[in-house]
């Protein structure tokens, strides 16, 4: 859904936003959009660096900067 992107899209630039990144070739609503495809679809970082115009490396450092943003916002084992 749309406000799942936008949602993770936010997280990723509140993290950017507090590491002060420098300029990406993705916004972080495409990134968002990307590690969800991923993590949805199985997708692999070729595929998904081919459709949205990046190398797979990128890809693969993107997805894992995004899940890495998702954990640190999950609850821990004791909130659960």
């Amino acid at each position: 859904p749309h406000e799942l992107v936008e949602h993770v899209a936010w997280l990723l630039y509140e993290h950017r936003r507090a590491r002060n990144t420098r300029w990406r070739k993705l916004r972080c609503f495409d990134q968002a959009l990307l590690t969800l495809v991923h993590l949805r679809k199985n997708e692999t970082f070729a595929q998904l660096g081919a459709g949205f115009a990046i190398s797979q490396a990128t890809a693969w450092r993107y997805v894992d900067e995004a899940l890495e943003v998702l954990a640190s916002w999950a609850p821990g084992l004791h909130e659960a």
